[in-house]
């Protein structure tokens, strides 16, 4: 594993909780609907697959159904209005960031999230000083896909091979493995329905300071050779 030059971060279920608004855009959907709300730990895993993965939680309804399209937008409806209401960091991510700062180490945000859902949560929760942000439509591709990556990669001027990618989903580490960056999977967030031990990343951390450690003995190590 190489000693990282950027740490870049897939946004929700990575650096920050989003999972209670993005619940709470599906529970007013069931609600308006007259249906009882969806618990919040049967929705909090789908939290990292957007719209897609919550609709299906809350209404066992896949993209293919005829009504899928009208009920994502509602749900994205719903999320903008309220989109930092329970929405925080992690806890460690503060510390993890600004350690990374005292290491000389750059950090950046690549997400699915679209940019209209970005850039207004960002400086909401503390992310303002993020060295890039790539948003779900800033480039042609979303994730698995290794071009957002790539994309944040130039913006920072650093080379993928010396970049740590850190997601919480098996497409980040796809994308990750992709784009020739090392990638970490973030055991504290969500991670959907699938075990990360079965994501083949090179590395499974069970909290942000954890990751700061590994950044932090990577360098010293590369110090004293």
């Amino acid at each position: 594993m190489i000693t990282p030059k950027a740490v870049l971060f897939d946004l929700d279920g990575t650096l920050a909780d989003t999972a209670p608004d993005l619940a709470a855009a599906v529970n007013l959907m069931r609600i308006k609907r007259n249906l009882d709300a969806a618990p919040y730990l049967s929705l909090r895993p789908f939290a990292s697959a957007g719209a897609r993965g919550l609709i299906g939680a809350g209404f066992q309804i896949p993209p293919e159904h005829p009504e899928y399209e009208d009920m994502r937008l509602e749900f994205l409806a719903n999320y903008e209005s309220a989109i930092a209401v329970h929405s925080k960091l992690f806890s460690g991510v503060k510390e993890l960031l600004h350690g990374l700062d005292q290491l000389h180490v750059t950090w950046g945000i690549i997400t699915n999230k679209a940019e209209r859902f970005t850039t207004p949560l960002i400086p909401q929760i503390g992310l303002e000083n993020a060295a890039c942000v790539i948003s779900g439509d800033t480039t042609a591709h979303a994730k698995p896909h290794p071009e957002p990556l790539l994309e944040a990669a130039r913006r920072i001027q650093i080379s993928p091979s010396e970049c740590w990618y850190v997601g919480d989903d098996l497409r980040d580490i796809q994308a990750a493995q992709a784009a020739n960056m090392t990638s970490i999977a973030a055991a504290w967030g969500y991670c959907g329905a699938m075990e990360p031990t079965h994501w083949k990343a090179d590395a499974i951390l069970d909290s942000p300071l954890e990751l700061l450690e590994l950044v932090r003995g990577k360098i010293l190590q590369t110090q004293a050779a």
